[in-house]
């Protein structure tokens, strides 16, 4: 083996190590239909947004960002005061195309975690991608600042 292939397996090891710490909130058995009609309701009535974070418990990416805001106090009193979150899960298990395809186009490659964001009456807003808010082997908090006060990075 050469040096870059022995990189490359600690690269995925400590990857591996890193998403078996973080919390998994994705939900492959969760009717994500049912989820969101229930969260348009409470978003109504509370005058709040909607963020759907769309990726899966296989994404290291989509759990940094899950972990990030939730362990950023500045981050996640923006969300609480804002938002209700939603985390839409893509696996083989459930792709969720029909939630999916409301929003976006299916047949376009998707990166995750991606984001849509919606109005207090369910009306798409944004949808976001998140590599613009990324900064080294994590987020910029400035960045994902403006992103969750403006609903755009």
């Amino acid at each position: 083996m050469v040096k870059s292939d022995h990189a490359e397996l600690d690269a995925k090891k400590k990857a591996g190590e890193e998403k078996a710490k973080l919390p998994k909130p994705y939900d492959p058995k969760a009717d994500a239909q049912a989820d969101i009609n229930k969260l348009k309701a409470q978003a109504k009535k509370e005058g709040k947004n909607i963020i759907i974070q769309a990726g899966g418990n296989w994404c290291i990416w989509c759990l940094r960002f899950n972990n990030f805001v939730q362990s950023t106090p500045e981050l996640k009193e923006i969300v609480d005061k804002n938002y209700l979150y939603y985390h839409l899960n893509y696996s083989p298990e459930n792709k969720n195309e029909k939630v999916f395809s409301q929003y976006i186009n299916i047949n376009e490659q998707q990166f995750y975690p991606f984001f849509i964001i919606l109005d207090k009456d369910g009306k798409k807003l944004n949808v976001q991608q998140s590599e613009v808010l990324e900064e080294g082997k994590g987020y910029s908090k400035e960045k994902v600042k403006k992103f969750l006060q403006t609903g755009k990075a």
